[in-house]
């Protein structure tokens, strides 16, 4: 544990937002085991496994009185007030998270993403102590982001080709919209009313304690399908290209933004695995097989609207600012998915729902590779 020095506040108040979800439970692990910070997680609970995740947290803080759960909605902002009055520092987790699902219910996804950062950031603003606010947003908040050629293979991502945060917004779905606009409303809260806050429009984001579906999270739902023998669907050609950050260095990326506080308030940071660790879906698949052993199959259908072909950050803003870089390759990734899943695979199983594909429009499959 980390001592706090005298003549200091005598411990961190910190409330996570969504912290029963796949990031917020990390977050709280590595609080609990590395610094003697006090932790409110305030979460609804609705999504699949997120109650796993929280019993786990609860062993984890064993009988202190260092964790408290509140089960409550950001959309609700007397529960957000009451939950923000103590707290020093706030990372905001808690979001809508699936482009289908803004199409579906394009009202839920704007209450939830903008309605609810809105009554976290006017409560910050009237507690009176201005507490540090961290906001996970998204790649999507940049739009399709057409390339002028197809990418195959991380071999071809250039470093000019990344994302940096000069690339102009264009929301095009309901759920970049509204993750666009609570990232602006988090950068302009800092400006306008001198909260410390932070943006972090990151990439694909996988690791332990995640819960993939065909929706969001893909890296552990194409691993997982695999280790269950399930068969998935890939939209477009497989070529798409995304840069994978292990969830430990997210946390990391955390931590730095924390200690140089005084640089990074107000500040908004692309954050991805970077060109080092790019690689299309048909790559991770190749990947998957070989560390596993087995096969998945898959069918290919149309690309949704609203997908990226290619999206590589562009992170040194944050490198810049607190030293970060990511330390954790994509294989690596998948190791410390595949052994988590195998710690925890009976208490996993039900929340991941079967694909339901026809055995006849699986695709044939290569062997695995030696």
């Amino acid at each position: 544990m980390l001592n706090t020095p005298k003549g200091t506040v005598p411990f961190r108040s910190i409330l996570i937002f969504g912290g029963a979800g796949f990031i917020g439970s990390n977050w709280a692990e590595r609080l609990l085991l590395t610094t003697d910070a006090k932790i409110h997680i305030f979460d609804n609970l609705s999504r699949p496994g997120v109650d796993h995740n929280l019993a786990a947290l609860r062993r984890l803080a064993g009988s202190s009185t260092r964790l408290k759960v509140t089960t409550g909605d950001i959309r609700d902002s007397e529960q957000v007030r009451n939950a923000v009055h103590t707290a020093a520092e706030i990372y905001h987790f808690a979001a809508q998270v699936a482009v289908t699902t803004s199409v579906r219910n394009p009202r839920l996804d704007f209450e939830v993403n903008v309605g609810g950062t809105l009554n976290i950031l006017e409560a910050a603003r009237t507690c009176g102590h201005h507490p540090l606010i961290l906001f996970t947003s998204t790649n999507k908040v940049y739009g399709k982001i057409e390339s002028p050629s197809k990418a195959k293979s991380r071999k071809r991502i250039s470093k000019t080709s990344c994302v940096s945060e000069a690339q102009p917004l264009d929301f095009f779905s309901p759920y970049g919209c509204s993750k666009g606009a609570a990232d602006q409303y988090v950068r302009d809260y800092a400006r306008m009313f001198g909260l410390p806050t932070v943006v972090f429009r990151m990439s694909c984001i996988a690791g332990p304690h995640q819960f993939g579906n065909e929706d969001q999270g893909w890296v552990a739902h194409f691993l997982y399908s695999a280790l269950r023998d399930s068969a998935i669907f890939i939209y477009g050609d497989g070529g798409q290209v995304r840069d994978v950050l292990c969830v430990d260095d997210l946390l990391r990326a955390f931590e730095g933004v924390r200690a140089n506080r005084g640089v990074t308030a107000g500040e908004v940071y692309n954050v991805g695995g970077g060109p080092e660790n790019a690689v299309s879906l048909m790559e991770l698949i190749e990947n998957i097989q070989q560390l596993t052993g087995r096969l998945l199959r898959y069918q290919f259908r149309p690309p949704r609207p609203g997908d990226q072909a290619i999206y590589v950050s562009d992170y040194s803003k944050l490198r810049s600012h607190v030293g970060w870089r990511p330390t954790v390759n994509v294989r690596d990734t998948l190791e410390r998915i595949q052994n988590w899943w195998q710690t925890h695979r009976d208490s996993l199983e039900p929340t991941l729902p079967a694909t339901g594909i026809p055995p006849q429009l699986f695709e044939e499959i290569p062997e695995v590779a030696s």
